[in-house]
């Protein structure tokens, strides 16, 4: 698991990567099962944010995910486009609207074994510049992606772990 790089662009724009790797008891074929659910989304969403999905279409490529996370009271609408899908081995989602200048997070399955899949999650991120930046770098920090990807490793390893 490596640290996030956080550099600034010719702008002045805070922007990043964060990677998050775990393994999984569970085949391949299992770990894309659950990215594939449409509900995928509510069971890894940590609490106490609350997730209410507006539309999501079912993942392929160019398919769209509509849906609000609740951060307490404040309400973030978010937008992804899905691409690079690959029915067994991952995609991404790049971020159409929401609170970031720019977000791309890639999520990769790895076969390790029969009964083994590495999970490995990549996000490019870039905030906006100035006061309109201040919320996504305020709650999408290191620490808050951190806690973020183990909640996301402790409820993939519940749903698929026997």
């Amino acid at each position: 698991m490596r640290k996030p790089i956080p550099t600034t662009a010719n702008n002045g724009v805070p922007q990043g990567q964060f990677d998050f790797t775990f393994m999984v008891r569970a085949p391949r074929s299992a770990v894309a099962d659950l990215h594939r659910d449409t509900h995928a989304l509510q069971w890894l969403t940590p609490p106490p944010i609350r997730v209410r999905i507006h539309s999501v279409e079912p993942l392929a490529e160019g398919s769209v995910s509509d849906f609000t996370l609740w951060f307490g009271f404040l309400p973030i609408h978010w937008i992804a486009r899905h691409s690079n899908v690959d029915s067994q081995h991952g995609f991404t989602d790049t971020h159409v609207r929401g609170p970031m200048k720019r977000w791309v997070h890639t999520h990769t399955f790895s076969e390790e074994g029969a009964e083994l899949t590495r999970i490995t999650e990549h996000i490019e991120y870039e905030h906006f510049s100035g006061a309109r930046g201040l919320l996504s770098r305020l709650l999408f920090t290191r620490i808050g992606l951190q806690l973020t990807f183990c909640y996301r490793r402790m409820a993939t390893r519940r749903r698929l772990e026997k």
